[in-house]
């Protein structure tokens, strides 16, 4: 079918360039018409607190975003000061229909330091959160300490004012520029790995051909369903990495069989055979990961999985199209305009350069290869079960300004960080708010309760109850505290809300159904490698290697960002908790583009095998034909995913050095270490496949290589 597609693509190259042209030039206006369309906000349906809190939205007009703090702090007394009252309704006034509370409104000394020095005030800001929304803390400040008399210091913190002083006050990075960035950097690694103008260019057109028509595609997905502004990213960075993945694989085949002597049509029919049958593998591999989110009950999780998984399809459908079409254009030219020194140019047989001496030397010493890899890997598998995927607590949150400072006169003051993120308990149908308020005091966990007064707290038959834990919404004994209130609130017509038991509900939503994503990623993979590499233990072994490269990539970021060793270098000390989406975003992605490199190097040595029956001549073989790949795709995605790092947010920044740190790694330790030690060691077994595994599969019987002239080592 590939040899066909190849003969057509080949014959009519001209139509199938053009229609590449027409549909990349409409993907670019697509590009802008989707980024007035994405989806920026999440929801948590069926769970309790979340929707508690719609509800409460639908009442109030507030209740969905965490308060802004207005922290005060005087030598004097600040429940008697004047000024103070006054100020905190300047601060309100900045933003409309915001809910407030403070002890000049409830006369209550939860709002209050022991002594007395330190009050603050809560300012709900009205309507939903999404991408966009800031705090307006700088505002607020500026308010409020218009007038104020010397000696009274007024801040503004919360959890908001501090994810944007962790971000220097900005949104997300400009992904044009961070996949321009990304671009530029995949040349200059192509420069030294092609060393040719035409082998350069090809694999980036072919990624801004795939990226756009992306957008295309994700586009039409906005009319049917919600896709959240995350996909965005993803199609810019990990668009670009695995198309130009696909095209490195296609130009390395081609080239090779150029050398063999073939003309250009053979070529590319050999190139298609192999190298394509690889892409669709790979991309399948790519897809299954992405598409394992639609597992999780979050719609815009699910939105990630359904938009990520169009990013690997369309890149193959650009490499088996697009990209035979520009190499039938250049025949020979692929290998003209040398722009790098003769002796640095690749010349082919890389068998007997450094990465075929590599080979021979893991084939003479698997046991210790093997040992070395997997004592680092132990390492940092140890350290990647600590995880802690959780909402870092707000001592945690970097960076500096108004609300640092106000998070600092909380601490010094004595007042729990429990006020940056407190309970709201919605109490309907004529409940009795004052009583739900007196249990909620006497939960331990809990520093205070009140009802306050005012239209912003009653409305109708329904009313809100303010609680303050006396530890962080994201402390580890948060989940404690929740089920006591809950256990206090059971046969009243009262929720508990408010931004930690929402965290919470969306901790238990991704990880208790977790198991499920990840046997129907294995159970996808493995029928797809078993069918592509005839092999039951080759399938088996990849997937538990991934996994293995999934835990060590883990390790990486709990050592960098959760324990701080390093974390620095990003202007970050040690959060002590990972964001509860980043190990699930990075298990996404990092399972399939490591399932990429398996694919490649697999490839190879399945071919080599099926030709000489050698397990030993496979490895050779295999791991010297894709150790530059591998590792020349790995430095290009590595890079793309270090720009992404220096957009702001600590939270990208882990997600952006996980990916990173994790695909170098798995090329490196896994690929060149790990698979082809332990292949060595499994012998001929690696190419073991049971009958009815044949027969379930539909996979047709082929004559065995065992019969075939050469024998193992």
């Amino acid at each position: 079918m590939l040899a066909r597609l190849a003969h057509v693509v080949a014959r009519n190259r001209w139509k199938v360039i053009g229609a590449w042209i027409v549909l990349t030039l409409f993907g670019g206006f697509a590009a802008g018409q989707v980024s007035k369309r994405w989806y920026q906000s999440f929801s948590i349906p069926g769970k309790s607190a979340y929707e508690a809190d719609q509800r409460t939205l639908g009442t109030f007009g507030t209740g969905v975003r965490p308060p802004d703090v207005v922290v005060f702090h005087t030598a004097g007394d600040a429940t008697k000061s004047g000024a103070i009252a006054a100020a905190m309704g300047r601060a309100a006034a900045v933003i409309p229909g915001a809910r407030t509370s403070s002890y000049f409104s409830t006369h209550d000394l939860m709002y209050v330091s022991k002594d007395r020095h330190t009050t603050f005030e809560e300012v709900y800001p009205p309507g939903p959160s999404t991408f966009s929304t800031t705090s307006e803390a700088t505002k607020v400040r500026a308010a409020a300490a218009r007038g104020l008399p010397g000696g009274i210091q007024v801040e503004v913190t919360g959890h908001d004012p501090l994810e944007e002083a962790s971000s220097h006050g900005g949104g997300g990075g400009n992904v044009l520029i961070e996949a321009m960035i990304g671009g530029l950097g995949a040349i200059v690694i192509l420069l030294f790995v092609f060393g040719t103008l035409p082998a350069i260019l090809i694999p980036i057109v072919v990624a801004a051909a795939a990226i756009l028509n992306t957008f295309t595609l994700v586009w039409a997905l906005t009319y049917i369903t919600n896709v959240s502004i995350i996909v965005e990213f993803l199609i810019a960075l990990v668009g670009l990495g695995v198309a130009i993945d696909y095209a490195l694989l296609m130009i390395f085949r081609f080239r090779d069989e150029l050398r063999e002597g073939e003309d250009v049509e053979t070529a590319l029919v050999e190139t298609m055979t192999h190298a394509g049958r690889s892409v669709i593998v790979s991309g399948s591999t790519v897809a299954v990961g992405l598409l394992s989110m639609v597992i999780l009950p979050l719609p815009f999780i699910r939105s990630i999985g359904i938009g990520g998984m169009l990013i690997p399809a369309v890149s193959v459908l650009a490499a088996i199209t697009l990209m035979p079409a520009l190499l039938a254009v250049l025949g020979e030219r692929i290998n003209s305009v040398r722009l790098m020194p003769k002796r640095l140019v690749d010349h082919g047989h890389p068998e007997d350069g450094a990465w075929g001496r590599w080979a021979r030397f893991v084939l003479r010493r698997p046991w210790a290869v093997a040992t070395t890899g997997a004592a680092i890997v132990a390492v940092l598998v140890v350290l990647g079960v600590q995880l802690n995927p959780n909402e870092s607590q707000m001592k945690n949150f970097p960076g500096t300004g108004t609300a640092i400072a106000g998070r600092t006169l909380l601490a010094d003051a004595g007042i729990s960080p429990g006020v940056m993120k407190p309970f709201v308990t919605l109490v309907e149908n004529g409940g009795n708010a004052q009583a739900i308020a007196a249990k909620e005091r006497t939960v331990p966990g809990v520093v205070g309760a009140t009802v306050p007064p005012g239209p912003a707290w009653h409305q109708g038959m329904n009313a809100l109850v303010e609680a303050f834990p006396a530890i962080d919404g994201a402390a580890p004994g948060i989940q404690g505290v929740i089920n006591r209130v809950n256990g206090e609130l059971e046969g009243t017509t009262a929720t508990l809300g408010g931004v930690p038991a929402v965290d919470r509900d969306f901790v238990h939503a991704v990880y208790n159904n977790f198991p499920y994503v990840l046997a129907f990623v294995l159970v996808l993979t493995l029928v797809l490698l078993t069918r592509a590499f005839r092999s039951i233990v080759l399938p088996i072994k990849a997937a538990i290697l991934n996994l293995v490269s999934l835990g060590a990539a883990f390790g990486i970021v709990v050592f960098i960002f959760q324990l701080g060793h390093g974390s620095s270098l990003w202007n970050i000390t040690a959060t002590q908790a990972i964001t509860a989406w980043i190990p699930l975003m990075i298990f996404a992605f990092l399972f399939g583009l490591s399932m990429d490199y398996e694919v490649f190097m697999l490839t190879r040595m399945r071919e080599a095998y099926d030709e000489t029956g050698s397990t030993e001549r496979a490895i050779e073989l295999g791991l010297a034909r894709t150790g530059k790949l591998v590792t020349s795709a790995a430095l290009i995605l590595m890079f793309a995913f270090l720009v992404l790092s220096s957009s702001p947010g600590f939270e990208i920044k882990e997600f952006a050095i996980g990916l990173a740190a994790g695909i170098i790694f798995d090329a490196t330790v896994i690929r060149a270490l790990l698979v082809p030690a332990l292949m060595r060691l499994l012998g001929r077994a690696n190419w073991w496949l049971p009958h009815w595994t044949r027969r379930a599969l539909f996979i047709r019987e082929e004559r065995a290589p065992e019969a075939k002239p050469v024998l193992e080592g």
